[in-house]
């Protein structure tokens, strides 16, 4: 028999993905809330039927949308995939969210612009996204705009994670294996450390639940400061003690399929402000998630 919880319930979905493992790894200290992770197995966002069934069987207070399409390239090729999971599943969980009463908080990303150089992206500022990824994760962003339920939009840059695949890990591969790598350099942004992104959400959760401030709004996160991709990776050989030299090139030079932005420095003061969030540096994000990784290595 199903025993309706009697704390608030959040429900995350993709919560194995980087950000969902450490939504997993904060919540294995606390007793506020009840968390229902999902994954593609125990919850599909693109079944509206199971959507629907999952929210009104739980009700949720909230749900954190991690689950989404990534692969930024394949998407160029994979337009409908990239759609169903980046915008028809939105429309899903809003439906049923609007049916039980659930706030949403979306993850969002930085690829929905691409049309600022010179100056930190402000929410303001146009989003005129180029690829099919940024495109299709827009559209989602839309699907909340059009709907009555509270919504929260957070969009990252540059996610990364002691979990699942990301930059910071294959650079750690990498780099152990060859002597020199060469590294895109011209695209300026902010690495967002996800075990950062997960503990400030749920901040946001709790000052949402208690005075509903901040909803309706999208918001820039990533860590403070700016790099590129070859100093990023850098930083991270030498924070590791990693002896391998990189070499830099062009975006136009290395010649990925998906258009990536040149600029994806965001302004954070609105989610910093809004929240009272304190958002530490990347550098200093970067030598914790990397103590992390080696301390289970």
């Amino acid at each position: 028999m199903f025993i309706p919880p009697t704390k608030p319930v959040i429900l995350v979905t993709g919560s194995d993905g980087q950000l969902g493992q450490e939504l997993r790894h904060w919540a294995r200290d606390q007793d506020e809330y009840e968390i229902l992770f999902t994954n593609r197995y125990t919850m599909d966002v693109t079944s509206p039927k199971d959507v629907l069934n999952i929210f009104s069987k739980w009700r949720p207070s909230f749900c954190i949308h991690c689950a989404a399409y990534t692969a930024v390239d394949k998407a160029e090729e994979e337009h409908s995939q990239a759609y169903l999971i980046n915008r028809d599943a939105v429309q899903n969980l809003v439906r049923a969210a609007q049916e039980v009463g659930t706030k949403l908080i979306n993850i969002s990303t930085d690829y929905v612009y691409h049309s600022v150089q010179d100056h930190p992206i402000r929410e303001t500022d146009l989003c005129t996204p180029k690829s099919i990824y940024g495109k299709s994760k827009r559209a989602g962003e839309k699907e909340l705009e059009q709907s009555s339920v509270e919504w929260i939009n957070i969009r990252v840059s540059w996610l990364y994670s002691s979990y699942a695949n990301n930059f910071v890990k294959t650079m750690l591969r990498l780099g152990a294996q060859r002597e020199e790598l060469t590294i895109v350099a011209d695209q300026i942004g902010a690495p967002t450390y996800a075990r950062d992104l997960a503990h400030d959400i749920m901040n946001i959760i709790q000052q949402v639940l208690n005075t509903n401030v901040g909803v309706k709004e999208h918001y820039n996160y990533s860590n403070a400061g700016q790099t590129n991709w070859a100093d990023f990776a850098r930083a991270i050989f030498s924070v590791s003690k990693i002896s391998c030299t990189v070499h830099e090139t062009s975006t136009e030079a290395y010649g990925a399929p998906a258009p990536r932005p040149l600029w994806s420095v965001m302004d954070k003061s609105k989610i910093k402000t809004t929240f009272d969030l304190d958002i530490t540096s990347w550098k200093h994000a970067l030598t914790r998630c990397l103590l992390v990784i080696d301390s289970v290595v």
